[in-house]
């Protein structure tokens, strides 16, 4: 299933929204490297890595090449300076590729204007990349031992889909299934969407699936109780409920 556009007009421009996107777009084409070795350097240099974060320290040559992550450094490191908190962060704004930048910037766009029109501007930024860490921190969680970086902000987005679930269960989204072009609840598509996570659930994929289900329940957690306060700020809080 593909969502194309919701039903769910907004009275502000998504200024934030559409920073985000631009700043990811910009950083895949002007500053991170499309091919090796360039490329993996690249992403060692400055993506999350799992080992790093749970060790403490920037992963050494050992490391790298043996895919074993360690405890204490046994040889040199290639990137003895690299900053490997803020990379957490960093890694929010890398992409593997021009698909998966694209899909992830779409499902921002889609459900991206309404939740910053409900948190507002700085809410909205600050959620964002709480979200992200949130992300990051349930891949670390459940993969303590990877060598291999975390890139993509999906993680990110998970938490703002996870926000729009909350606040607007029952407003449409047309979305594409196989040929067709229907239109459903987004609480439907939502859900289907974080329960495929776990049917992903498989090391071989390439998919964080982790950071995609804590992302998508940061943003659920966090909205929830706040949601009456939230929504007093958006057009249309709820679709209106014919009588019977």
């Amino acid at each position: 299933m593909l969502p194309i556009r919701d039903v769910n007009p907004t009275r502000a421009r998504p200024l934030i929204t559409l920073a985000i996107i631009v700043a990811n777009i910009a950083v895949f084409f002007f500053i991170q490297p499309s091919e090796s070795p360039e490329a993996d350097r690249f992403a060692y240099e400055y993506s999350a890595i799992a080992c790093e974060l749970t060790t403490g320290h920037p992963l050494d040559f050992e490391e790298i090449s043996s895919g074993e992550c360690l405890d204490t450094v046994l040889a040199d490191q290639p990137f003895p300076g690299k900053n490997i908190w803020l990379s957490g962060m960093i890694s929010m704004f890398l992409h593997a590729g021009i698909g998966h930048l694209l899909f992830n910037m779409w499902f921002l766009w889609i459900f991206g204007n309404n939740v910053e029109e409900a948190f507002g501007p700085l809410g909205y930024l600050l959620f964002y990349a709480a979200a992200g860490v949130a992300a990051t921190a349930g891949f670390v969680m459940a993969n303590q031992d990877v060598t291999i970086p975390l890139v993509g902000a999906s993680g990110a987005i998970a938490g703002v889909m996870g926000a729009y679930l909350v606040l607007f269960p029952r407003h449409l989204v047309l979305t594409l299934i196989f040929f067709y072009v229907t239109a459903i609840p987004s609480i439907v598509l939502l859900g289907i969407w974080f329960l495929t996570q776990f049917a992903i659930a498989d090391p071989s994929s390439g998919v964080a699936w982790e950071a995609h289900v804590a992302g998508f329940v940061f943003g659920v957690l966090v909205t929830l109780p706040f949601r009456r306060r939230l929504l007093s700020k958006t057009l249309h809080p709820e679709p209106p409920v014919r009588a019977r």
